[in-house]
């Protein structure tokens, strides 16, 4: 068996599993690998798919392998030991991805055996772009979905808990700062329902529910742990990827985002799966509308939602949608820290806290609970608002901190550029897009503390020069980059002139 010496090339490559070995390496040349090539790695226990790359110059010895930072980890090896290099098994599923490239349908069979290579890892990230443009668009008919969601749960994990109903919620996303999540599942779990909640970090948003949810209290919780605080408390709020939850998605979507291919099927499949995994069996879509949001239509929403529904029914979830308003940010945060400020805000009953969020937050938690049964019909929403009003809310969501490991109060970015409005008039649009453009900018979600600070609504009249958004940077270099952004595209907030 040919082996080589490990080495950890401290090389980042996201998630992907890449090795590198010299041209002249006398494994490349005796196995006829070649840049590309799949490699199985076996190191002790562990054993990885990897994809080639072949080193040109000196940096590796003709007997040393090295490994990107993922596949270090994930083969679990140590400077200098002995790493074994075969061809991997033949990667039969393929078959599948290439006749459904040239239109045919996918069996459930077939979906299986793909979403399990997925999984598995076998798949290079060339193999996997394939499968996400092939599945495009609306090449993914209802069966396909289902068999989709079904096969994306049976590769992973999947929780159970005692009783019913375990209830959820998820956003299609879109729209900045609407972290209604975190005031949600404690209103849910102070009216005795339960409702385990994993979220997602932010992919190409400004910041993710796990995201806002770190800088109050840790959510990086094992399996056990999140079991213990969903029974001691009735919910969690915590990141999905600390635990195996239809992992294939998680892979999917690594490919997914940088090709920007929107894809209806794979996006019910990717939400549902995740929810059936959690041990869902009632949940509530937010869908919000808007002309730069996610969703630009109503009428694309139903449809959407129409989908969602007949999925949910086919895999044994209830679905119930909330078709909502996305023409403009939520709250007045957008990044981390800033979101958390406004959830702590409405929680604690503060007297400037986001109206709207409040109201979004208790909207959801309403219909949330007439869907569990929880509340008659028509009284949902005013239940949440009592609950909200009372502190329940606030006290449960320090008891859930607490169990995941403490509440801490999040901190403020120590630079800032407040930005004004160039004329007078009536504030009429917001472009969310470039909104969440300019936190990225900034510096989130990788600086928890940096983002956008929002000081106007649509309706509102404004003044010249009265303050319209303000960056929050923690360097002068980042708040530059995203001003200078910010002086080449048009105003994030449009202002009409009064009549």
């Amino acid at each position: 068996m040919n082996t080589l010496s490990a080495r950890r090339l401290a090389i980042d490559t996201y998630q992907e599993h890449v090795a590198y070995m010299r041209h002249d390496c006398p494994v490349c040349a005796s196995e006829g690998f070649e840049a590309q090539s799949r490699l199985q790695l076996v190191a002790a226990d562990r054993s990885i798919i990897a994809t080639l790359n072949v080193v040109m110059d000196n940096l590796l010895r003709t007997d040393e392998i090295g490994l990107s930072e993922a596949a270090w980890r994930a083969l679990g090896a140590t400077e200098g030991q002995q790493v074994a290099v075969t061809h991997p098994p033949p990667l039969t599923s393929m078959r599948h991805v290439r006749a459904k490239v040239y239109g045919h349908a996918l069996a459930p069979a077939a979906m299986h055996e793909v979403i399990a290579d997925v999984a598995a890892g076998r798949y290079s990230d060339l193999h996997l772009a394939s499968f996400v443009t092939a599945c495009a668009g609306d090449r993914l008919d209802l069966d396909e979905t289902v068999a989709l969601t079904r096969a994306m749960v049976d590769v992973g994990e999947r929780l159970q808990w005692p009783g019913s109903p375990i209830v959820d919620k998820h956003c299609v996303g879109g729209l900045p700062g609407n972290r209604t999540t975190m005031i949600v599942v404690p209103i849910v779990a102070a009216c005795g329902l339960t409702m385990p909640k994993t979220s997602s970090r932010a992919i190409t948003s400004p910041a993710g529910t796990a995201d806002t949810m770190e800088t109050l209290a840790p959510v990086d919780l094992p399996l056990p742990l999140l079991r213990q605080v969903v029974e001691r408390t009735g919910g969690c709020i915590a990141w999905g990827g600390a635990v195996r939850l239809s992992p294939a998605d998680d892979i999917l979507i690594r490919v997914e985002r940088p090709l920007d291919l929107d894809s209806e099927g794979q996006l019910v499949a990717s939400v549902l799966s995740k929810k059936l995994a959690a041990g869902s069996s009632h949940v509530l879509i937010d869908i919000p509308v808007g002309a730069t949001a996610k969703v630009r239509t109503e009428a694309a929403a139903r449809k959407l939602g129409d989908r969602m529904v007949r999925v949910g029914q086919a895999v044994g979830l209830h679905v119930s949608l909330a078709i909502t308003d996305g023409s403009q940010p939520v709250g007045r945060g957008v990044g981390p820290a800033l979101e958390a400020h406004d959830v702590l805000a409405v929680l604690r009953r503060h007297p400037a806290a986001p109206e709207d969020l409040a109201a979004r937050s208790v909207r959801l938690a309403g219909e949330i609970l007439e869907l569990a049964g929880a509340a008659a019909a028509g009284t949902g929403q005013a239940r949440a608002r009592q609950v909200l009003e009372s502190g329940q809310a606030w006290a449960k969501f320090q008891q859930i901190c607490e169990a995941q490991g403490g509440l801490r109060e999040p901190g403020r970015a120590p630079h800032r550029h407040v930005l004004t409005a160039d004329g007078s008039g009536v504030v009429d649009a917001v472009d969310n897009r470039v909104l969440a453009r300019s936190a990225k900018l900034a510096g989130a979600p990788k600086d928890a503390l940096a983002g956008v600070e929002v000081h106007v609504r649509i309706g509102d009249l404004v003044e010249q020069g009265e303050p319209v958004f303000s960056l929050h940077a923690q360097s002068p270099g980042e708040l530059a980059y995203a001003l200078a952004y910010l002086e080449s595209v048009p105003p994030v907030f449009h202002i009409r002139e009064q009549e």
